[in-house]
């Protein structure tokens, strides 16, 4: 059921600006997060993380989520009477293991073809099947077969793809620091996973193409690196930050090679692998959330991710003070976007695509969600002053369309244009969802 809410967006002082014609507007979302109907798929790492004491903050699983498995015509209408041209969402490898699984999905993609939403889906969202292990090899080529059998079943009216989301955040969080699933703190022997995984992006490009599939790209997390001051050594930290979050998944993509002194860490050919990674993507996406302020470790042990670690890091993440924050304690600041897409364009010259972002919101709590509606209009502004300092971006997806299960922080942080009632699974527009229905509106 969907309720109708009372409160209307308030009127901003100046509408947003005029984007190009066939700017593509949309949300996204992700499977394990809103999906459930675990029992109609197998088991992912997540499941088995859940399961796991103490990992998840509130003691929740995402078994049932949003119920979206079977509650889908109504996100679908949701995505219709919001006007977006396009729907980010991420297909379960686990479910398409299953028997029938793909079965879903076809009727996903129907609805949104009915509705005139184009579907974008990303092919891997972190819900890796739990017999598989991105520290193998052979889990990338598993991904390729993977992609080649949803391309042949999807491919027909599925006409964007996305390989994979986030692979530095899986890498970092889930197999250096233990604070996401698998839950493993390998440190810097977590380095073969983002080789794996970069390695599964350029074979499922191959597998996209072979099944004649065309417009497929990357979402990968980016954000500027502040140096916490004009130190040396703070600005070296800053610098390898920069290495390790941005730089070390943007350049074997764009450039076909990693950033000096990497390669030689990974494993197997390298030069060999490289060719399939630098595989050439239609586009690039980018997810920003807000930028990072680094220094020099301080002391024996640094905090990171929400975890007390020994400093083998040669640097920590520093509070960024003077800015608003969300209720996740995230600090907006929109003017980073507009840097980071500039920084890009200089950074990579004519080796950047067209770029998309392909996730950017925030955590508040409340249905009359005011502070959400001036985060998105402060960096859809930002996003603009970016296209007139001449960055070619074709599209912004929110993030995301409904309060969802927001992985270690369990059911804690609402992140939705939707409010999502946990018990009655009952879904209630925001206020921020009448604010950019009536903005894509007036686009038009």
């Amino acid at each position: 059921m969907i309720r109708r809410m009372a409160t209307e967006p308030r009127a901003a002082a100046h509408p947003i600006p005029r984007f190009p014609d066939g700017f593509l507007w949309g949300v996204s979302t992700s499977a394990h997060q809103i999906e459930g109907a675990a029992d109609r798929r197998g088991a992912s790492v997540w499941d088995a993380f859940s399961a796991g004491p103490g990992h998840i903050k509130d003691g929740s699983t995402a078994a049932v989520a949003c119920d979206h498995f079977h509650r889908y015509p109504e996100d679908v209408a949701l995505l219709q009477d919001l006007g977006v041209d396009a729907y980010r969402f991420s297909i379960s490898w686990p479910r398409v293991n299953s028997p029938g699984g793909l079965d879903f999905y076809d009727r996903l993609v129907d609805a949104l073809c009915a509705a005139g939403v184009r579907p974008v889906p990303t092919l891997f969202h972190w819900d890796l099947p739990v017999e598989l292990d991105w520290l193998d090899r052979d889990t990338a080529e598993r991904f390729a077969e993977y992609t080649s059998v949803v391309a042949g079943r999807l491919g027909d009216r599925v006409k964007k793809w996305i390989t994979l989301n986030e692979p530095a955040e899986h890498t970092l969080l889930g197999h250096a620091l233990g604070a996401h699933a698998p839950g493993r703190q390998l440190m810097f022997d977590a380095l073969p996973v983002a080789h794996h995984q970069l390695l599964a992006h350029g074979l499922a490009v191959r597998a996209l193409r072979a099944a004649g599939a065309g417009d497929i790209g990357i979402a990968n997390s980016h954000g500027p690196t502040w140096a916490a001051s004009d130190r040396d050594e703070d600005v070296a930290a800053a610098d390898f930050y920069d290495l390790l979050l941005n730089r070390l998944f943007a350049e074997p993509v764009l450039l076909g090679r990693y950033p000096d002194g990497i390669g030689e860490l990974m494993p197997g050919d390298v030069e060999a692998d490289l060719k399939i990674i630098g595989e050439p993507v239609d586009w690039y996406g980018i997810n920003y959330y807000q930028p990072t302020r680094v220094g020099a470790p301080e002391g024996s042990e640094i905090e990171f991710g929400g975890l007390t670690l020994p400093a083998e890091l040669p640097f920590t993440v520093k509070e960024l003070e003077g800015y608003p924050v969300t209720d996740f304690g995230w600090a907006v600041v929109p003017e980073g976007l507009t840097e980071l897409l500039t920084t890009f364009r200089e950074r990579y010259g004519d080796r950047l695509p067209p770029v998309v972002i392909t996730e950017n919101g925030c955590s508040y709590e409340g249905v009359d969600d005011q502070e959400r509606i001036t985060f998105l209009d402060g960096h859809v502004r930002a996003l603009h002053r970016a296209l007139e300092q001449g960055v070619d971006v074709r599209g912004y997806f929110v993030w995301s369309l409904m309060d969802n299960f927001e992985w270690a922080e369990g059911y804690q942080r609402r992140f939705g244009l939707v409010h999502v009632d946990y018990d009655t699974l009952e879904r209630t527009p925001k206020a921020s969802y009448h604010w950019l229905r009536d903005a894509l509106r007036a686009q038009r």
